[in-house]
């Protein structure tokens, strides 16, 4: 799908954590060494990938939602965030269920932001260039 350009990066991010969340959903079902392996991908993933693309929503992105009126989308966008680095920590004990879980929420949060949150900014692109640019 087409996006401003403010979130175009922001978007194909997306395709890079669901190929994640594929990797780990699959590596779910492998031994303890696969789930291992995949559980220290995901937490290195996160550390370099994730929480830098969260705190980039959450700098200027996030801000401009919450201008435009849109608190709930906000509210969960964090919530989501949160929640993912909780089990992001958890992963530091590999198991099958957690990297199940990291999977599922992050394969929701993806499909959330691209469905609802992106469609919702982009109805007020002239508060998003002055979110980002400040």
């Amino acid at each position: 799908m087409k996006r401003l350009d403010c979130l175009g990066d922001l978007s194909r991010e997306h395709h890079t954590a669901l190929s994640l969340a594929l990797r780990a959903r699959r590596a779910a079902s492998g031994g303890e060494a696969e789930i291992a392996a995949m559980a220290a991908k995901v937490r290195e993933s996160f550390e370099a990938e994730l929480d830098p693309h969260f705190q980039e929503e959450e700098s200027w992105l996030l801000p401009a939602l919450v201008e435009m009126g849109e608190s709930e989308l906000v509210r969960r966008t964090l919530a989501d965030h949160a929640a993912l680095a909780r089990l992001v920590q958890e992963l530091a004990t590999p198991s099958a269920e957690t990297l199940l879980a990291f999977a599922d929420g992050l394969t929701a949060h993806v499909r959330f932001e691209e469905r609802e949150l992106f469609p919702a900014a982009e109805t007020r692109p002239d508060c998003l260039e002055r979110h980002r640019a400040g």
